[in-house]
């Protein structure tokens, strides 16, 4: 289970606010990457919290809210736009994310742990962990802030685009997905630069 070894080891260097960051959405064939930052309180305790990929949609959801109600909990949440992620690819999108959620922090982070490698051209000095999300308890609890943000938008854009099966898959290349992919072609959040998206044809009716 994520502890606060690394937030610690921070603290003992000089820092004081720490911010956690992951991202969400990387894999899928539609809708945005989402990245989450936060700072959680000294002696935060929080028992189920963990890698939010390891984690049940209802204890995920249980956890957000826990998380982002508590006032001594600093965090902020940023998405980037499928039309964006084809411009810049999927990994120049996902460090802009996480830009934009360690910018929008307030107070601001004077350092950052993040989930997976280094990020190039972030305003703040930070350490990467692999696998971050299941090691440290700031990281964890962005998975789920970013994970939960991304998935309420999957189920949104579901209700004007049903025929997709969004909520269900959240954007992912399921076999259900692909099949409405062959049949509808894509909608406007599809990431026309993945493979197998580019494969088929916009179709010719305005309302997909």
């Amino acid at each position: 289970m994520p502890d606060f070894q690394y937030e610690q080891r921070l603290i003992s260097r000089g820092y004081t606010k720490i911010a956690g960051v992951d991202e969400a959405g990387r894999g899928p064939l539609a809708g945005p990457v989402s990245a989450a930052a936060v700072i959680l309180p000294a002696g935060f305790v929080c028992p189920f919290l963990n890698d939010s990929k390891k984690l049940s949609k209802k204890r995920r959801e249980l956890l957000y809210t826990e998380i982002t109600s508590n006032p001594e909990v600093a965090w902020a949440v940023a998405m980037v736009a499928p039309e964006e992620i084809d411009v810049i690819n999927i990994l120049r999108a996902t460090h802009k994310a996480m830009g934009l959620a360690l910018d929008a922090l307030k107070p601001a982070a004077d350092v950052a742990l993040i989930d997976g490698l280094a990020v190039k051209g972030l305003s703040l000095p930070h350490e990467a962990l692999v696998k971050g999300d299941s090691l440290s308890l700031s990281i964890a609890a962005a998975s789920v802030i970013a994970k939960v943000t991304r998935d309420r938008f999957m189920e949104t854009i579901d209700i004007e685009f049903p025929v997709y099966g969004f909520a269900k898959h959240q954007g992912y290349g399921t076999r259900a997905h692909i099949e409405a992919l062959k049949t509808y072609g894509p909608c406007r959040h599809h990431r026309r630069s993945f493979q197998p998206v580019s494969q088929f044809s916009i179709p010719s009716t305005g309302r997909i």
